[in-house]
């Protein structure tokens, strides 16, 4: 079993910025990859960001250039850093890690307002 908390949303005005964590623990040996979704409300869950346990990195296009995911493999991170926020990114986001099967952090909240 893997844990998974995230920590770091909040509330800011566009334009502004957010980091997200989510910290791993349990049989956290052979993790693949890490990302994060999010939904919105009346909104399906969507990706917004994943890492490979060798750091390669894929982007939803409505964050690319404005989001940076990032993994610290020996703390056992995934970091979301999140710039030049829209009201459009409201949602709720969630950590997630792959092994054999996925694993869900609970959510945190970010809410972007205009």
């Amino acid at each position: 079993q893997v844990q998974l908390v995230e920590s770091g949303g909040g509330s800011v005005q566009a334009g502004g910025s957010l980091r997200l964590s989510c910290a791993a623990s349990g049989t956290i040996f052979n993790i693949r990859d890490m990302g994060w979704y999010r939904q919105a409300p009346g909104k399906q869950r969507e990706l917004v960001a994943f890492i490979t346990s060798d750091g390669s990195t894929n982007y939803a296009d409505s964050v690319k250039g404005r989001f940076t995911i990032s993994r610290d493999n020996a703390k056992n991170t995934v970091t979301l850093q999140m710039s030049s926020l829209k009201s459009e990114d409201t949602a709720v986001y969630f950590c997630y890690a792959d092994k054999i099967l996925r694993y869900w952090g609970r959510g945190t909240q970010v809410t972007v307002s205009s």
